[in-house]
């Protein structure tokens, strides 16, 4: 195969979504400018990802990753490079969800992690309940149209007998200390532990238990992050060591000891994970890939609860009250829907958060918080998973919704195939 003609076929994926407004001659495999693998964004609002925004952007991907950015008449636009004009468009990153549960079994997890992918996740972390090789096994691999995945592997907890088997049960230190152990020699991305008696149904895990832990765990150059419900459990939690918890603090609102105790270990990350806040909403935008009767179900079923509002309101207060000091706020869903991450983006700008603030947690912190250094900003260096928006989210932010690409390494999805089938399977 020619190098024109690999060059065409490149670009020939990379543009499918625009096709109709890239020049001809961009794409010629005939014509007599140089052959590049590059292609030229141009025009975009970029949501850079770090806090800032480039109006009137260009960017250029070549291979998989960004390989300029910047304002119009900034980025050197190469010899031969295909030119798409996104004019109208804002850009961001794709998102990094650092709480969610996948499958683990390979053919469900695939499905999973390409979904996600369909409504914009760059990256997934499975946190606890995997079992088998396929989550560690998948790590490594590049999945055709599908999303990044890491894994806690098993997570660690007291004995819930009647719920999930699959985390290690314990119930002495030496048994903690096996467990990360074997985690470590399983080379496990994260630690996840529960410190939670699910409404006086179990005894909880203990300072002592955790404590060794988290003790054990960084002695392997482990993190570990905590689901946690009580205040009570956050203060001892963050006296012991712990690196992040994975849902805010539930029972109460914090206090000045709490706070003062994130103070000492400041680096400690908060992914909220705020439950639904208890309004009624309707799943129309959901029509890429769930059927119309699915949809008609949830929008019937969706209603406003009070109690959930007022579950909603202490996590929204918590929640803000750390973002306002400064602590650095991750981002996550829990559970395994694939396009829950458009409705926690605008659960936390319900609770308080601006959507500028908000997209920074979902791309360049989480990216940083789990370890994933190529994600979270278009910036040059950086691997080429964005999505392409209809709308600005920095004036709604349900407007990540509005989805019109999405890339990842440099590919664009094929998101309309994707969906065909999506679809399918919903109705089957």
């Amino acid at each position: 195969m020619s190098g024109v003609s690999s060059r065409a076929r490149f670009v020939a994926t990379v543009l499918a979504p625009f096709a109709l407004v890239v020049s001809a001659g961009a794409c010629d495999a005939g014509s007599d400018a140089p052959a590049s693998s590059a292609v030229a964004f141009e025009g975009a609002r970029v949501i850079v990802g770090d806090g800032s925004v480039i109006e009137d952007a260009v960017f250029v991907v070549d291979g998989d990753g960004f390989a300029q950015v910047g304002a119009a008449g900034e980025a050197e636009i190469p010899e031969g490079a295909a030119r798409v004009d996104l004019s109208g468009k804002t850009v961001m990153p794709a998102i990094v969800n650092a709480h969610f549960h996948l499958n683990p079994e390979r053919e469900a997890r695939t499905e999973q992690l390409q979904h996600s992918a369909y409504y914009g996740t760059a990256l997934a972390v499975s946190l606890g309940l995997d079992e088998g090789e396929a989550s560690f096994q998948m790590r490594d691999e590049v999945l055709a149209d599908g999303a990044r995945s890491q894994t806690a592997g098993r997570g660690i907890t007291s004995p819930e007998p009647g719920r999930s088997e699959v985390p290690h049960w314990v119930t002495t230190e030496e048994e903690a200390r096996a467990a990360v152990r074997e985690l470590a020699a399983q080379q496990v991305d994260i630690v996840k532990i529960w410190v939670d008696d699910r409404g006086g149904q179990y005894e909880r895990l203990s300072p002592e238990l955790y404590g060794a832990v988290i003790d054990e765990a960084h002695a392997h150059g482990l993190r570990v992050t905590a689901h946690v419900f009580r205040l009570e459990d956050a203060k001892g939690l963050l006296r012991a060591g712990v690196d992040a918890f994975a849902h805010g603090i539930r029972d109460m609102d914090i206090d000045d000891e709490l706070v003062e105790l994130w103070r000492e270990r400041a680096h400690v990350v908060l992914v909220p994970n705020l439950p639904g806040p208890g309004v009624a909403e309707t799943f129309d935008w959901l029509s890429g890939t769930v059927s119309a009767e699915r949809i008609a179900e949830m929008n019937e079923g969706s209603t406003d609860r009070l109690q959930a509002q007022e579950f909603f309101g202490i996590q929204a207060r918590n929640m803000m009250r750390l973002h306002g000091e400064g602590f650095p706020v991750s981002f996550g869903t829990d559970g395994g829907s694939p396009w829950a991450v458009h409705q926690e983006l605008a659960d936390m700008v319900r609770a308080g958060m601006s959507p500028a603030d908000v997209i920074v947690a979902a791309t360049s912190t989480s990216a940083e918080f789990v370890g994933a250094g190529a994600l979270g900003t278009i910036a040059a260096g950086k691997s080429a998973d964005f999505m392409v928006l209809d709308a600005n989210p920095l004036d709604d932010i349900t407007n990540t919704r509005a989805i019109s690409a999405v890339y990842l390494r440099g590919v664009a999805l094929d998101r309309e195939g994707m969906g065909e089938r999506f679809r399918a399977a919903d109705s089957g």
